[in-house]
C-alpha cells in the first residue's frame, strides 16, 4: 500500500472515511475507531474556517457542551481533539474534530423532503423524543439554541436522536444571546422571538423552536414563510395560524398544543419540556390537556393572537340593513298581546307534555339512578395504584388492568385508558387501564472494551437485567484479558429487555499469524499489527538475493498463542557484505655473505620445513623468512 492509499488517522486511532454530510462550518465523515473496532462519525471543522477564532470557539464549545450529555435521544460524543494539517503552501493549521456516535438513519429534513409531512400521531411521537432530549439537556444547564429538522435524526428503528450542540450554551452564561457581533446564530424559520430580538435565551427558546418543528411535521410547512428578514419580523409580531388551517386532519387538541408552544411571550409558553411533552401525550391519548392549553382549545379569554385564532365560535353576522317601513302590512297594537299570550300557552303545553312523558318513563324503568353518567378522570402518567384509587373515588368500581409496551411512559404508570379521560359514561362501565410494562424493544448498547462489571452496569441502565458470561474466553481480539469483546445479541440489536444478554470476554491471547515466514518485512509487520502484536527485527546476511527483505524466521513461531501486544522477533534477510581474499606472494632472497668473525660459526642456509614457524608467520619481514610460507591469509588466521 502506497502512502497516498493509506487512510488518514486522527488521534492515532480514528480512520477517516467517506464524506457523509456537510454543514455551514463543518464536514462529517464516516470513521472507524481502530482501538474499539466500532463505526463512528467524525465531524471536522472546515480547513478554510480553522483560522477564524469565532468558528473555532463555536466548534470547541460544541465538544465541551455535548461531551457531558449521555441520553438515549442525544447523539453521543465519544472524543474530540485537534489535528495539524499542512496546507498547499506549506503552512500548518490546527483543525479540531469531534468523534460522535454513528446513527444509521435519516434526518427529519430528509424525511420531510421525501414525505411532505407526518401523521398527527407520528408527528407528536417524534416531537416527544425531541422534548425528552431537551428535558435532559436543560436539566444539565445546556440550551441547544438550534433545534430544526436537520439537527434531528430518526434511526431505522424509529428512535429519535438530537444532534449538533454547536451553539449550545450553559444557562448560567448570562451573555447567552442569539447574536455575536450582531450576527444571527440559529435558523430563521425556527427562531424564537427573543432570539430574533437579540435577547438572552433560555430553555423556553428551545421549546419555541421545537413547536416550529412540530408545526412543520403536522403540515409540511413552518408557521412562518418568507425571506430571513421577513421571518424575523413575523416571529416577533405575527400570530401563527393553527396547523389545521393548512392541514384539516390535525385534531383540535394538537392545534392547541402547537399554538401554546408558539406564544410570543415566554411566560405564556410552555415553561418546561416536560410540560410540553405531557400535553402532547394527552393529545395523543385523548386525555384532558393542561388548563392553559385547554383554554386555547375552547377559545376562553381575549388572550394573544394565538389564542384568538383558536376560537371555534363563528363571528357574528353583520346586522342586515334597516328595511323601509311597510304600513300596509303593519299589525295593529291591539293584536300583539293576543299573539304573545297564545305563544306562551303553546310553550307551556309542550313542557307539560314532556314532563308527563318523562315521569312515565321513570315509572316504567324504575328510578333514574342507574343511568347516571360520570366523567372519567384523567389518570394518564399516574402510577397504577394511584390511578385505580382515583377511579374508585370517582365511582368506577369495574377497573381492569392491561399491560402494554411503551417507550414513552415509565413502567408501572398508566399509558392510556379506555374510555379515555373526560368521557361521560355510566358508573357500571368497565374502565381499562393500559399500564406501561416498559419499552417493547430496546437496542443492546455497545459494551465492547468494558470490564464485565462495567458492561453489566451499562446493560442494567439500558433495561437489561439478565446478563450472563460465555462459557469460553475469546482469543484473537484487540481487548485485554477479561474485557468484553462482543455480546449476544449483538450491539444495536432491538430486543426485549427481558431477554438474556451474553457477554463474550477476551482471553487476552492472540496467535502469531500463519504465513509470515517468507513474507516481505513490511507485509509481516502489517500482519502482526493487525493481530495486535508488536515486532522487533534483526537483519541477517544471506547469499541468496531472493531472500533479501523477506522474513527468514519468527520467534515465537507462526501459529503460537501469545499474550496480546507481546513482541515477535523477526529475522529479515539482508545483503551479505562482499568477502575480500588477500593473496600474499613471497619471493625468496639470497642471503648476503657475511664475513666470518673470529670465534663465530659459519652461516648456514635454513632447511625448508613443511610448516612455517610461529616466528616466521608472525614476523614475515624477519631476516630469516621461511621460503615455504606461501598461500592465503585465511589459513594463518587459525
Amino acid at each position: 500500500m502506497t502512502q497516498t492509499d493509506s487512510p488518514r488517522i486522527l488521534g492515532g486511532r480514528y480512520e477517516v472515511g467517506e464524506l457523509i454530510g456537510r454543514g455551514g462550518m463543518a464536514e462529517v465523515h464516516l470513521g472507524h475507531d481502530t482501538r474499539l473496532g466500532r463505526t463512528v462519525a467524525i465531524k471536522m471543522l472546515r480547513v478554510d474556517l480553522a483560522r477564524d477564532s469565532s468558528f473555532l470557539t463555536r466548534f470547541r464549545r460544541e465538544a465541551q457542551s455535548a461531551a457531558g450529555l449521555s441520553h438515549h435521544s442525544i447523539v453521543a460524543v465519544y472524543d474530540s481533539g485537534e489535528e495539524t494539517f499542512t496546507e498547499t503552501g506549506g503552512a500548518t493549521v490546527d483543525v479540531p474534530y469531534i468523534v460522535m456516535e454513528y446513527v444509521d438513519g435519516q434526518t427529519l429534513r430528509e424525511i420531510l423532503n421525501e414525505e411532505g409531512k407526518l401523521s398527527p400521531d407520528e408527528a407528536a411521537r417524534v416531537t416527544m423524543g425531541i422534548l425528552s432530549a431537551l428535558e435532559y439537556s436543560h436539566d444539565k444547564g445546556i440550551v441547544h439554541r438550534d433545534i430544526k429538522p436537520a439537527n434531528v435524526m430518526l434511526t431505522k428503528g424509529g428512535s429519535v436522536k438530537v444532534m449538533d450542540f454547536g451553539i449550545a450554551r450553559a444557562l448560567a452564561d448570562t451573555g447567552a444571546t442569539m447574536t455575536s457581533a450582531q450576527a444571527v446564530v440559529g435558523t430563521a424559520r425556527y427562531l424564537s422571538p427573543e432570539q430574533a430580538q437579540g435577547e438572552t435565551v433560555d430553555a423556553r427558546s428551545d421549546l419555541y423552536s421545537a413547536g416550529c418543528v412540530f408545526f412543520e411535521l403536522l403540515t409540511g410547512r413552518t408557521p412562518f414563510v418568507g425571506e430571513p428578514v421577513s421571518l424575523v419580523y413575523q416571529h416577533i409580531t405575527d400570530p401563527p395560524k393553527p396547523p389545521s388551517f393548512y392541514e384539516p386532519s390535525v385534531p383540535g387538541s394538537m392545534d392547541a398544543v402547537a399554538l401554546r408552544s408558539l406564544e410570543k411571550k415566554r411566560d405564556d409558553r410552555y415553561q418546561s419540556a416536560a410540560d410540553f411533552r405531557s400535553d402532547l401525550q394527552a393529545a395523543r391519548t385523548g386525555a384532558p390537556l393542561s388548563a392553559p392549553t385547554q383554554a386555547l382549545l375552547v377559545g376562553a379569554g381575549a388572550g394573544t393572537g394565538a389564542t384568538s385564532m383558536m376560537r371555534r365560535t363563528p363571528p357574528a353576522a353583520e346586522a342586515p340593513p334597516p328595511r323601509r317601513r311597510d304600513y300596509t302590512r303593519e299589525i295593529d297594537d291591539h293584536d300583539r298581546p293576543t299573539r304573545r299570550h297564545t305563544g306562551l300557552w303553546i310553550v307551556a303545553a309542550a313542557v307539560a307534555l314532556l314532563a308527563i312523558l318523562g315521569i312515565g318513563y321513570l315509572v316504567m324503568n324504575g328510578s333514574g339512578n342507574d343511568t347516571k353518567t360520570i366523567r372519567v378522570p384523567s389518570v394518564v402518567q399516574q402510577p397504577q395504584a394511584s390511578a385505580e384509587r382515583t377511579l374508585n373515588q370517582a365511582g368506577f368500581s369495574n377497573v381492569k388492568v392491561n399491560l402494554v409496551k411503551s417507550s414513552d411512559v415509565t413502567k408501572g404508570y398508566v399509558a392510556s385508558t379506555d374510555p379515555s379521560g373526560g368521557t361521560e359514561t355510566e358508573a357500571s362501565t368497565q374502565i381499562v387501564l393500559n399500564v406501561s410494562d416498559g419499552p417493547g424493544l430496546v437496542a443492546v448498547p455497545n459494551v465492547a472494551g468494558k470490564t464485565e462489571q462495567e458492561a453489566r452496569d451499562a446493560l442494567k441502565q439500558a433495561g437489561f437485567l439478565n446478563v450472563s458470561v460465555g462459557n469460553s474466553a475469546v482469543a484473537d481480539t484487540q481487548y485485554e484479558k477479561g474485557q468484553v469483546t462482543s455480546t449476544n445479541p449483538s450491539t444495536g440489536t432491538q430486543t426485549d429487555p427481558s431477554q438474556t444478554v451474553s457477554l463474550n470476554l477476551s482471553s487476552g491471547k492472540v496467535h502469531v499469524p500463519d504465513g509470515i515466514v517468507g513474507m516481505t518485512a513490511g507485509d509481516a509487520q502489517s500482519a502482526l499489527s493487525d493481530a495486535h502484536l508488536r515486532y522487533r527485527t534483526q537483519s541477517v546476511p544471506v547469499s541468496d538475493q531472493s531472500q533479501v527483505g523477506k522474513v527468514l524466521s519468527a520467534s515465537p513461531n507462526a501459529g503460537s498463542e501469545v499474550d496480546l501486544n507481546s513482541t515477535v522477533d523477526l529475522r529479515i534477510g539482508a545483503y551479505a557484505a562482499p568477502t575480500v581474499t588477500a593473496t600474499v606472494t613471497q619471493t625468496p632472497t639470497t642471503e648476503p655473505t657475511t664475513p666470518t668473525q673470529p670465534n663465530s660459526p659459519s652461516p648456514t642456509k635454513s632447511t625448508p620445513s613443511s610448516k612455517p614457524s610461529p616466528t616466521s608467520s608472525s614476523k614475515p619481514s624477519s631476516p630469516s623468512p621461511s621460503p615455504s610460507a606461501s598461500g592465503s591469509g585465511d589459513g594463518n588466521a587459525q
